[in-house]
This record gives C-alpha cells, sequence and structure tokens, in this order.
C-alpha cells in the first residue's frame, strides 16, 4: 500500500463524498464535516479529513468494489470488514494524525518575521 495521496485519488475521494452528501439519512444525523460508514451492522462517524488516509481509502475502494455506490441509496457507508477491522484502521489513522501534529509542534521554529533583517536597522 502506497503513503502517497494522488490527485486521482483525491478526486476519486471527492465524488464518492459527493454521492455520500446527497444521500438522505433516515437515522441519526450525521454532523458537517463527517460521514457514517458501518462494518458489520456497527456505525461509525467518521471525520471526513481522516478518509484521506491510505489505510481508510483501501477500505473505500474494497467498498466500490463489492458493493458499488449505487445512486439514490441512503444510510452509512457499507464496508466490507469485520468491525475489529475498522477499529484498528482509525486507530491507524487516528495516531498518524497525532503524530503529524506533534512532530510539527516539537519542530516549529521562532524566526524573524523578515528574515536576514533582524540584525540590521531598517531605513525608510
Amino acid at each position: 500500500m502506497c503513503n502517497v495521496i494522488t490527485i486521482p485519488s483525491v478526486a476519486w475521494l471527492r465524488r464518492a463524498v459527493r454521492r455520500w452528501r446527497t444521500r438522505g439519512s433516515r437515522s441519526t444525523a450525521v454532523p458537517a464535516g463527517h460521514v457514517a460508514v458501518c462494518a458489520e451492522g456497527t456505525r461509525f462517524v467518521v471525520r471526513l479529513a481522516q478518509l484521506g488516509h491510505p489505510a481508510f481509502l483501501e477500505l473505500l475502494r474494497q467498498a466500490e468494489e463489492e458493493y458499488g455506490f449505487p445512486p439514490g441509496a441512503s444510510g452509512p457507508v457499507a464496508l466490507p470488514c469485520d468491525e475489529g477491522r475498522l477499529r484498528d484502521v482509525l486507530r491507524r489513522v487516528l495516531s498518524s494524525a497525532e503524530e503529524r501534529h506533534s512532530f510539527r509542534h516539537r519542530h516549529r521554529e521562532s524566526r524573524p518575521l523578515l528574515q536576514g533583517l533582524a540584525g540590521e536597522k531598517l531605513v525608510l
């Protein structure tokens, strides 16, 4: 599995999200910026930002191959995996997001606003 998100996969993801948004949900409302997915009858509400993770993209591709995304269908997106596998994917997605956040936070440098001019006088 590749860890790079390509332009075609982003375009595919946008089309899939548009299809999901057009579906009317008869069950509990899904908050803005989220999508409902289901594995073995268990419903999960997932942030749209998490769908771009390579592990989740793979599950979505498998769902499209196995079930398709028929127009007019409603309810959560069915994923072709058991609940344990979906929980594992969600854990990986969350841990990679936390790692990226902590890496950015640890490696943030303090720089002057105008680099190279910090020690010089500015004459206007």
